[in-house]
């Protein structure tokens, strides 16, 4: 029982060192079958929940599991109140046994709110992307956190190839001219240019970054990616593209760059002022990764100058975005609200994916080995 064996693996290494075992290291051990308290955190879909019947990722349809839950006696609690000390979800910290949450309307999971969830033994993203969660507080706490990988990846992989077209060939401002009565095609064509033969890079080549590649292909693009690690040699042929050991030599080469890459330590902020400088003028940049990855003025300034000539992106810092966030307002910017890893078929895979492995949770049974983010007390190698 993998949170079982995270408790045991913790409590023995603590005793060995002739202490006493903290209440907080034996919380896996109550990981036993049993009625159990389940908070989810979804979005609010209000009059469209009802408008399509596989629209599970929303508080009203709950990921399409309360009844299975109640129905083995389970008590499930659903809000999408989620900020400060006063709300929905606060109340609930202090009994609460799973709490799964979602990227896209993302619980921030603090290392006081782990200090206050005593009963506190599973946490799970319906989805895919943990980082609004404090994972070396939850290693340290001998927490389980699992998310469904690969859930949403072709979702998040179209949704970029989008975005480039959009930025590329200068679409927005034309659909606008439509809204507005207008019609002015040298205000769109000036800037207007053909995907074929421009230097993509991502950075990042994941299951995302690489299916994107894959799907750039057809374009007949230069193709770059950075990583952590080379791919396979024969993948790499098959898709066309170079890899790039040293990040800041492949960014200035490019003429689009897209953001694949967790959210960690080593990459908030990633993108700051000096780097971003440092990019070929009149860039294009594609964010679907996280928001905190850049520096948030650092990019509304190169926008407004132009050295940033298009940004686009589903993902800011904080979320929901406050109106005030200045990326709402800078030019050159195509944002929507994080919506591309959301859609109904990776709705439906990861209601299904969350259904599985509360299923292993209760029966006591590991999880698919690559959904684990926070096993044994030690991190997923991405978020090291």
């Amino acid at each position: 029982m993998a949170m079982k064996r995270a408790a045991v693996s913790a409590v023995r290494a603590f005793t060995s060192s002739g202490n006493p075992a903290p209440s907080v290291l034996a919380r896996g051990l109550h990981a036993s079958p049993g009625s159990k308290k389940i908070v989810g955190v979804f979005y609010n879909a209000n009059e469209y929940a009802s408008m399509n019947p596989n629209f599970l990722g929303c508080v009203e349809n709950a990921l399409g599991i309360r009844d299975w839950l109640e129905t083995q006696g389970h008590e499930y609690i659903v809000t999408a109140d989620k900020d400060g000390p006063h709300s929905e979800l606060e109340k609930h910290m202090s009994d609460l046994h799973v709490l799964i949450s979602t990227p896209f309307h993302p619980a921030y999971v603090t290392a006081e709110r782990i200090k206050k969830a005593k009963n506190l033994q599973l946490l799970l993203t319906a989805g895919i992307g943990s980082d609004h969660i404090d994972l070396k507080a939850a290693a340290a706490a001998g927490l389980t956190v699992a998310e469904v990988t690969g859930s949403n990846v072709v979702s998040v992989a179209e949704d970029e190839l989008m975005r480039i077209l959009i930025l590329v060939r200068n679409f927005l401002p034309g659909h606008h001219q439509v809204i507005n009565g207008e019609w002015n095609v040298a205000a769109i064509a000036h800037r207007a240019y053909d995907l074929e033969g421009k230097t993509v890079g991502t950075v990042g080549a994941g299951r995302i970054g690489r299916l994107l590649l894959q799907r750039l292909k057809p374009f007949n693009c230069n193709l770059l990616y950075h990583d952590r690690l080379q791919m396979d040699a024969e993948l790499e042929s098959q898709i066309g593209a170079t890899y790039e050991e040293d990040l800041d030599a492949m960014l200035p080469k490019c003429d689009i760059i897209v953001i694949n890459t967790p959210l960690t330590e080593k990459t908030k902020g990633m993108f700051d002022k000096e780097r971003i400088a440092k990019l070929k003028k009149g860039v294009l940049i594609v964010n679907n990764a996280r928001g905190a990855i850049m520096d948030t003025q650092a990019v509304v300034d190169a926008c407004s100058s132009g050295h940033i000539a298009g940004y686009s992106g589903d993902v800011w810092y904080p979320q929901p975005a406050p109106k005030d966030h200045p990326w709402r307002y800078m030019p050159n910017q195509a944002m929507t609200p994080h919506i591309s890893g959301t859609t109904i078929d990776a709705q439906l895979r990861y209601a299904a994916g969350v259904k599985d492995m509360l299923e292993c949770y209760f029966k006591g049974e590991d999880f698919p080995e690559q959904n684990y983010i926070v096993k044994d007390g030690e991190l997923a190698s991405q978020y090291r």
